[in-house]
């Protein structure tokens, strides 16, 4: 006797029924182990991948009329199908002949195309032109505007945008003539603009977008430390440290590009642009909006509201409410405040608010919630409890802003680094003749957070990814069964060899750096930052790839050599330079490698396109830098006319001051002011571990998805976030990568994405015309009413403490 039933029950199986028939269950005996049981334990550690929709194919739950279906693009209802029916085979335990179609993943059926013309024009004049012109467009806009406050910068979907018709403009301007050269023909324009040249393109903008990461270590050399650099001395270090990251980025294909379950939420929001914007994205279905003109219409709107929140009323992107309600009043300010206050206003209406610690849409819901959770208890739990009680009052930290990135005197203003250096180097007798360190209680627990990420993360990945990583060492291309790796086995890979010469290389150009020039690093810690780069490469690239979430190690590492090199700042500022880029430029390069793989770049062309867009990169910063530094009149002051007052810099000299000069031993060790943060470590080493088992024991509840170090790394923009920041960016996740996911499945799949990078785009490109045509020209045009001043006028804006310090006392 059989019956219908919503979902499968474990030990039993379907009958597969005449087409036409419902699905029923034929009862049979009871195994000892449930035949999925394998399958779970091995997705577990997969929160992307819905195991209570996956089957494996041994225990599939659907007829083969719900099937084809579902192989035809979607179920009937607007619910998530795939919360009742998957046809996709995801068992690692099955044959290695049993290919998969299609992506396991929602996410990425979404996003990326499942077909591939291996022989679209890619490797042409048309890609190399364009994206060389806009490497020198964005590195030349972004390294001077970098320096400048407010800024603005060119990110890569504004490539993306602009890149386009200037391809299409090219395919019809250029000749069409056919060249042979020596047997090989090509042409100028080999036909119509390509989405994969149109890839290209924004891949080696990406590879430059942020600049070179070094160029932070000479600028304050040359003007906070008033060191003679040698041009050749700053090439060098800036190239060796941005192509040694490419080098671990290669090395990381088999863990993080190549296996499906590595899904890279940031380069599926790229890739459904692309496929939007080329219009060859699957079959257009009939009684809605087409994807074009959903773009079109996001995009047009996102700029012209970002005009509001972003000049005509600011105050409803400062959406402090409470705090224009009682203006004075510090302890309102301190819990309701944006700028040096901890949020709990919740929202804001600017994009670029709410996507300040990424987009929101993009993000997966658990890894939201994760982040979101620990923001709630870290900061509107713990930190009013240290800052307001009467018996706590931590750290003295009631007589600073409760929430600021700036270190503090015991006079309450700004610490002022210089005031304890002599030649550079650490001077005991000024810094006890001027004052110790203070900090808010908001920065104080975002360093005890960045001490728990840190071993969470090693204890994590050996938790849930050591199995994987062990299997993936023997792996290769041909072993995975996902159809876009299927799909790249056409194009022949990039060599291992390859990546170790620029790795040799490179590493050739941080020694001669480090060792020629006057650095204060010994050899042996270069090689030391190079190891712990090498170390948390693969951890931090699955993090992100899983989650989105990038984690902060800078903080580490300055630790670290603080340490072992205490009093020596520009040694501190050289290694965390080396070990955090190139970590970061190794994720950074493997999630380009992951794009270039859902977009079926041939592996050889983007090793190309990165490395040359690296060269020129490191080498145009470099003397774009010392140009502006020759001829700009007080750069990186205070009162700089132009705004050249070099903000990110100021923090990275006082960071150098702290971490490399006083050094942590005076701040975190047994015994001084901040040693409780310490405790941090062994919470972080332990804290990860009860969560796998339960995990375990529970596989289908939510346990699986608690991921500690997202816990902790995903607080890593505070401060200066806050609040109206963290909560706005959980809640807008939350209704559209859950609620929105879960009940209208169909408009998420079709829009999510392309909504997300029409939102981005409208309010980069508003931001970019609001800055040149408004703040740039000579003086500027402000509008000064009340929508652009009531948040201004607060105790929150001025930075009040809970208790001012006296004019002429101390604490």
């Amino acid at each position: 006797m059989s019956s219908p039933v919503e979902e499968e029950p474990k030990g039993f199986t379907t009958a597969i029924q005449g087409e036409g028939e419902r699905p029923s269950l034929v009862v049979r005996q009871m195994p000892d182990v449930p035949e999925d049981i394998d399958y779970y334990m091995d997705n577990l550690n997969d929160p992307n991948l819905d195991l209570r929709a996956t089957r494996p194919s041994s225990v599939r739950s659907f007829s083969m009329d719900s099937k084809k279906k579902v192989q035809m693009g979607y179920e009937q209802s607007d619910i998530d199908t795939e919360s009742q029916y998957d046809r996709y085979s995801t068992s690692r335990a099955e044959s290695a002949i049993d290919f998969d179609d299609e992506s396991p993943y929602p996410e990425v059926r979404a996003a990326v195309s499942s077909v591939d013309d291996p022989l679209m024009p890619v490797n042409t004049f048309r890609m190399w032109f364009l994206g060389i012109f806009f490497i020198f467009v964005i590195t030349f806009v972004n390294q001077i505007l970098a320096m400048r406050y407010p800024s603005v910068y060119i990110t890569g979907i504004v490539v993306q945008l602009v890149s386009l018709p200037c391809g299409k403009a090219l395919e019809r301007v250029l000749p069409r003539t056919v060249f042979n050269f020596f047997g090989y023909k090509w042409s100028l324009n080999p036909g119509p603009f390509s989405i994969k040249e149109h890839v290209c393109i924004t891949v080696m903008s990406n590879v430059v977008v942020a600049g070179v990461y070094a160029l932070e270590v000479t600028l304050s050399q040359k003007i906070f430390y008033n060191m003679d650099v040698p041009e050749s001395y700053q090439v060098l270090l800036s190239i060796g440290s941005q192509t040694f990251g490419f080098c671990l980025g290669g090395f990381l294909r088999k863990f993080v590009v190549w296996p499906s379950s590595m899904i890279w939420p940031g380069a599926l929001v790229n890739s459904a642009l692309f496929n939007t914007l080329h219009k060859n994205y699957g079959q257009q279905d009939r009684g809605h909006m087409t994807r074009e003109r959903f773009f079109l219409i996001v995009l047009v709107g996102s700029f012209i509201w970002y005009w509001i929140p972003g000049y005509l009323f600011t105050g409803i992107s400062f959406f402090s409410w409470v705090c224009w309600i009682a203006p004075e009043n510090v302890t309102v300010n301190a819990l309701f405040g944006v700028n040096s206050g901890l949020g709990m206003s919740m929202l804001t209406f600017d994009w670029n608010m709410i996507a300040f610690i990424g987009s929101p849409l993009v993000t997966p819901w658990w890894s939201e919630m994760n982040t979101a959770a620990a923001f709630v208890l870290m900061f509107w739990i713990i930190a009013p409890i240290l800052y307001f009680r009467e018996v706590t009052n931590a750290w003295q930290s009631a007589h600073f802003p409760i929430s600021s990135y700036l270190a503090w005197d015991n006079t309450g203003n700004m610490y002022d680094a210089t005031a304890v250096l002599t030649d550079g180097v650490f001077d005991q007798a000024k810094f006890d003749a001027y004052s110790p360190l203070y900090m808010s209680v908001t920065l104080a627990l975002a360093y005890g957070i960045a001490f728990a990420a840190f071993p969470a993360v090693f204890v994590h990945t050996f938790l849930w990814f050591r199995k994987d990583i062990v299997r993936r060492f023997r792996n290769t291309l041909k072993d995975e069964r996902d159809v876009h790796s299927r799909l790249m086995q056409y194009y022949p890979e990039v060599p291992h060899w390859w990546y170790l010469c620029v790795g040799i290389i490179s590493l050739v150009f941080l020694i001669v750096s480090i060792e020629v020039f006057p650095s204060q690093l010994p050899i042996w810690g270069l090689f030391l930052a190079l190891a712990l780069a090498s170390i948390l490469a693969l951890p931090l690239a699955m993090l992100q790839a899983i989650t989105n979430q990038q984690v902060p190690t800078q903080v580490m590492h300055e630790l670290i050599i603080g340490y072992i090199l205490p009093g020596r700042p520009i040694a501190n500022m050289i290694f965390k330079a080396v070990a955090f880029i190139t970590g970061i430029q190794a994720v950074g390069f493997a999630g380009d490698l992951k794009l270039g793989h859902y977009m079926k770049i041939p592996p050889r062309i983007m090793f190309s396109l990165q490395i040359v867009a690296t060269l020129i990169s490191a080498v145009l910063c470099s003397f774009i830098q010392t140009w502006m530094i020759d001829n700009i009149t007080d750069i990186c002051t205070p009162g700089q006319k132009q705004g050249f007052r070099c903000p990110g810099s100021v923090t990275w000299f006082t960071a150098s001051v702290i971490w490399g000069g006083i050094s942590p031993q005076r701040i975190f060790s047994i015994g001084q002011r901040y040693s409780a943060l310490l405790l941090f470590f062994p919470i972080g080493i332990l804290l990860p571990i009860p969560f796998y088992f339960l995990a375990r024991r529970y596989p289908l509840s939510f346990w699986r998805y608690i991921n500690i170090p997202v816990f902790f790394a995903g607080l890593g923009a505070m401060p200066p976030a806050s609040g109206i920041n963290y909560i706005s960016w959980a809640l807008t996740g939350f209704i559209f990568n859950y609620l929105i996911r879960r009940f209208h499945f169909r408009w998420w799949m079709r829009y999510n994405y392309i909504l997300s990078a029409a939102l981005d785009a409208g309010s980069a490109l508003a931001a970019i015309v609001i800055f040149l045509v408004l703040y740039l020209p000579k003086g500027g045009i402000e509008l000064n009413w009340w929508g652009n001043t009531v948040w201004m006028n607060t105790a929150d804006a001025l930075g009040t403490p809970l208790r001012p310090i006296p004019e002429g006392t101390t604490i």
